[in-house]
């Protein structure tokens, strides 16, 4: 097996700490993505081959770990190998680690093709990034492996009339602007997580009556995601969003998240998240109150998933 190798190198800026007051969720994705652009060079899958292929590397299917949370300030390193090779496509292994400290914050498992940059559609792997992806192979970690959700393979996707026949929670509605995508117009993976993020205080608030701007003390994190994109949409799509609670634990919640293009109806990405209650003061996990885990528990949805 392969040793990582260092793929991105950056630090916490003030702008991407969320109300948590720690580094939101969709800029963990982002330093991903910018990791598995740099891995794209060591294939032989870098800018140049872009340029004259037209076509480069993108997540189809992410699971994501957050180990530690990150405040702004904090420098960070991110590794990468690869844990398999198969002809149209990888499956990646990155982990985030405080530069300073050695510790892991985050990890990330991606299922990654080859695509085609105008039309989407996924193109075999040359040979030579084969081979040299063969070369960077690693074993996932025990601490990157999934720990609160399981992994397995996605459901057909779900349209929005099935999701309002299930009375799946209305959390978010906008349209794709021109700052969220790439130079082809496709709205970049790290704003499918911000989507959700944005969503939960319409979520808590619908389903708890929380609102989170009026409580300093107690809030909430994220503890592990799974993200299938099924299409990426482009610049002036509508998208809405539609939330349910799959499960309840002592200390956890699963919330499923099924985004949807507005005109269409048809599903742009589905996902699961394993989330928390977050002492704000003494920044860790608090039991779910008996009270509020009856309510939860009156909240659950069977048939959702990724």
């Amino acid at each position: 097996m392969a040793e990582m190798i260092d793929v991105a190198r950056s630090s916490v800026q003030t702008w991407q700490a969320d109300q948590m007051g720690h580094m939101n969720v969709q800029f963990y994705l982002e330093q991903a993505t910018q990791g598995l652009a740099a891995l794209g060079v060591h294939l032989g899958l870098g800018p140049r081959f872009i340029d004259a292929e037209r076509a480069w590397l993108i997540a189809r299917d992410h699971h994501v770990r957050f180990l530690r949370e990150q405040r702004p300030g904090a420098p960070f390193t991110i590794r990468a190998g690869v844990l398999s090779v198969q002809d149209f496509g990888l499956r990646v292994y990155s982990e985030m680690w405080n530069t300073v400290s050695g510790e892991v914050a985050a990890t990330f498992a991606a299922d990654v093709e080859l695509m085609d940059e105008d039309s989407r559609e996924t193109k075999p792997l040359p040979a030579r990034a084969k081979a040299a992806a063969k070369a960077l192979t690693v074993e996932l970690p025990a601490h990157g492996a999934p720990r609160g959700l399981q992994i397995y393979e996605p459901r057909q996707a779900p349209t929005l009339a099935q999701a309002e026949a299930m009375k799946l929670v209305f959390t978010w509605q906008g349209e794709v602007q021109t700052a969220q995508c790439d130079n082809q117009g496709f709205l970049v993976t790290r704003h499918f997580m911000g989507i959700v993020s944005d969503s939960i205080p319409n979520l808590l608030g619908q389903t708890r009556g929380d609102d989170r701007s009026q409580n300093s003390k107690v809030g909430g994190a994220a503890l592990e995601y799974r993200f299938h994109y099924h299409v990426y949409p482009k610049v002036g799509d509508v998208l809405t969003l539609r939330s349910g609670l799959k499960e309840v634990g002592p200390k956890t919640y699963t919330w499923c998240h099924w985004l949807f293009d507005l005109e269409t109806g048809k599903c742009v990405g589905t996902a699961e998240a394993v989330a928390i209650a977050l002492d704000l003061e003494t920044r860790k996990a608090i039991a779910i109150p008996d009270e509020m885990r009856g309510r939860l528990e009156g909240l659950v949805v069977t048939g959702l998933g990724v």
